[in-house]
């Protein structure tokens, strides 16, 4: 995969708008962050490791949060929660021991990186949980924790 290959909308290893891209949060980084993890998920399956040529690619989009994200799945600190209702959230240990919880839809997480970089200045797609519980659906590398409709409902309310 040739990061040039996406446009021009990656330069100095960071998401930035130039004239050929109008929002690097649009659909055209979603689509290549979606590719590139399709492409996690094929080469890992076919080779049990992501390739050199991938992991530069990834690095060009999440920058900081790659290696920590990596780090996180190769001590499988993620798991996805779900109840009899359907309901399912993901719950990442951090690198301090701190639980974290993840929605994939949204790409939001209880950390606080999440509310600094990715809302409030805007400078990272997702934080290092959302990355990791992303490379492990790929990786098919989840585990997975079945609870009941109130256990989860109390997980929810922690949000709060």
């Amino acid at each position: 995969m040739d990061p040039a290959s996406y446009g021009g909308c990656f330069k100095n290893t960071e998401v930035m708008l130039n004239d050929d891209c109008q929002d690097p949060k649009g659909a055209v980084v979603e689509a290549v962050v979606d590719e590139l993890l399709e492409e996690v998920g094929r080469t890992y399956k076919d080779n049990g490791k992501i390739p050199d040529e991938v992991l530069s690619a990834l690095n060009n989009v999440f920058q900081s949060s790659l290696l920590p994200a990596l780090e996180l799945v190769d001590s499988h600190n993620v798991t996805k929660v779900t109840c009899p209702a359907g309901r399912a959230l993901y719950q990442v240990i951090g690198s301090s021991g701190t639980p974290y919880t993840c929605f994939l839809s949204s790409r939001y997480c209880s950390c606080p990186s999440y509310q600094f970089s990715c809302l409030k200045k805007g400078d990272h797609l997702m934080c290092k949980h959302v990355l990791a519980v992303r490379l492990c659906e790929a990786m098919g590398g989840v585990r997975e924790l079945d609870v009941t409709n109130q256990e989860i409902t109390n997980m929810l309310k922690q949000l709060e």
